[in-house]
């Protein structure tokens, strides 16, 4: 099923891109849904003791009790929807793996994005799989040392119906952002899933 995944020559990572996976129907038409049917919420963070809101809308959905703390909040599963149903069936049998929840990011335009960071938040595990699905308007993703800062960065456009999967020691090693445009452009739609291990707390959650 689907493409051929290429390995982008990251040092310390397993990243895996498919520029044109199967997800069942058109990603436009998939981008329709997804913003429709989700339900979407803005969302503040704590930086340096003051209050921003995230430059876009997300929504958490999951398995019953995969809990999931990001940027500092709980984020409490909401139930699958049978559009996510569908493409985290795609996603877990073109990998041969399992995932029990899904981060998903609207950016409505050029100005929202996603600063530098990793996905290395406990519940994750100390190798987090990070499968992520695009759909709308292809954007710049952008690859960070975190070991040797004065790197360049590395890009890669995703483009809409593509698939990237983050694995192994990725994250220790990298970070990885979305950065806002200068020029407009249309919405997009991210979906990554991931898999719970633990709760927030620290209980052990069955894999």
């Amino acid at each position: 099923m689907g493409g051929t995944m290429l390995r982008l020559p990251l040092a310390n990572a397993e990243v895996d891109y498919e520029a044109s996976f199967d997800l069942g129907a058109a990603p436009d038409e998939l981008l329709a849904r997804l913003v429709a049917e989700l339900h979407w919420r803005r969302e503040s963070i704590v930086l340096w003791g003051r209050r921003y809101e995230q430059p876009r809308l997300l929504a958490w959905y999951g398995d019953p009790g995969a809990a999931y703390r990001y940027s500092g909040v709980r984020h409490e599963p909401l139930p699958w929807t049978d559009t996510l149903q569908e493409i985290r069936a795609r996603v877990e049998r073109r990998l041969g793996w399992r995932c029990n929840g899904v981060l998903a990011n609207y950016y409505r335009d050029h100005r929202d994005g996603m600063g530098l960071h990793s996905d290395d938040e406990p519940e994750l595990g100390e190798r987090p799989v990070i499968a992520s699905v695009s759909v709308g308007e292809p954007r710049p993703f952008v690859f960070k040392s975190r070991t040797v800062p004065a790197a360049p960065a590395w890009r890669l456009r995703l483009a809409s119906g593509s698939l990237l999967v983050m694995r192994g020691e990725t994250q220790r090693y990298w970070r990885h952002g979305l950065p806002k445009q200068t020029r407009p452009c249309g919405p997009r739609v991210n979906l990554t899933f991931r898999r719970i291990l633990a709760t927030a707390s620290g209980g052990a959650r069955p894999a």
